[in-house]
């Protein structure tokens, strides 16, 4: 169980170079990076002399597919590009950890979980958030009762964007605030609320001129979960930034600040019955938590969290949303029964406790 899973990095755009190729650094236990791919050569050969890696064109995948040292990929590309190479990966043999969303759609979710399970690899979705103790603490204190019976989930994740050229404007590549940030809102709160949603309703803006963008700028939704419980969430490109959520009970509320952000601390307020405490939470590198337990998960034959299942469930609740946007009226979501193999109890308990939810 001493073997290193060899990575290939599928995208080398800002969060890939700014994030993730540093967590190879930290996760160099059971985890290393072997090749890069990119539509630059020049950025890929410069990145790859760097990190000792070998570099490699999109167009030259399946060759970066045949090596023997390559066992998973990691998908950083753009949104729309997620599904095609998941599914070249998968049925070379490799093992698949993609960015979130998963897809831009349902259908192409339920394409990449085939491939992978047609192929034996495994697939994860990387909710790097399910990672930090700070959101494990809140899904502790969920769970043993601290604020009662969780009602209530409101969250607000904006920030502003700079360049009109950024991806995330460009709906052809699956831009948008819901696909990249709300996106993170959806899996939080069923993470929460341990529930899928069952209806939404919701509003978005289109992007301004200063922009020059074809996507919505900002979004308002509201999600119904079964046994009365309900969520709300707001999301801009266009907004001084903010990454909030807060979670209301009916004996108090957790409220964490910095919520989803990668390097600043995070604070946790707990208001019970009107004695407030708080926690703080230093930064981690919650990239390289996240690289090492997909290796690990790998490495021992278990099945992954955040699963396929989890993206899907994601990307049916941002269809919808979107969908109620357009059509100006609230879009039920149909129970989807849950197929996937649960993870082993030592699984969930390496990433910090995060119990597998019960099929809906």
């Amino acid at each position: 169980m001493s073997r290193q899973i060899g990575y290939a990095l599928i995208g080398l755009g800002d969060l890939a170079r700014r994030a993730v190729l540093p967590a190879f650094a930290q996760a160099q236990g059971n985890s290393r990076l072997v090749a890069v791919v990119s539509g630059d050569r020049a950025k890929a050969q410069t990145i790859a002399q760097q990190f000792r890696a070998t570099a490699y064109l999109y167009d030259e995948l399946r060759q970066c597919l045949q090596r023997d040292d390559v066992d998973a990929v990691y998908l950083t590309l753009p949104n729309s590009m997620h599904c095609d190479y998941a599914v070249e990966a998968a049925r070379a043999g490799a093992h698949v950890l993609c960015e979130t969303p998963m897809a831009i759609t349902a259908d192409e979710c339920r394409r990449m979980m085939r491939t992978c399970q047609t192929n034996r690899v495994k697939l994860m979705i990387a909710y790097r958030l399910h990672f930090h103790p700070a959101h494990r603490r809140v899904l502790e204190l969920v769970r043993d009762g601290s604020i009662g019976v969780p009602k209530t989930f409101s969250s607000d994740f904006t920030t502003r964007l700079s360049s009109p050229d950024d991806i995330r404007l460009q709906r052809r590549l699956g831009g948008g605030t819901v696909y990249d940030l709300g996106v993170t809102c959806v899996n939080t709160v069923r993470t929460l609320f341990g529930a899928e949603p069952a209806q939404v309703m919701a509003m978005t803006a289109r992007t301004t001129r200063r922009y020059g963008g074809d996507v919505d700028e900002s979004a308002v939704a509201l999600i119904r979960f079964p046994d009365e419980q309900l969520s709300h969430f707001h999301s801009s490109f266009g907004e001084a930034p903010r990454a909030e959520f807060t979670i209301f009970g009916e004996e108090g509320y957790l409220r964490l600040t910095n919520a989803y952000a990668q390097d600043v601390p995070m604070t946790l307020e707990r208001v019970e019955h009107s004695r407030v405490e708080e926690e703080y939470f230093e930064p981690i590198d919650q990239f390289a938590a996240l690289v090492g337990y997909f290796s690990d998960c790998v490495l021992q034959n278990v099945p992954p969290e955040p699963s396929g299942y989890d993206g899907l469930q994601d990307v049916r609740t941002v269809e919808a949303i979107y969908r109620s946007s357009r059509d100006g009226r609230p879009v039920a979501l149909p129970r989807m029964a849950r197929v996937e193999t649960a993870a082993t109890p030592a699984a969930a308990g390496r990433r910090g406790g995060l119990e597998n939810r019960q099929a809906s």
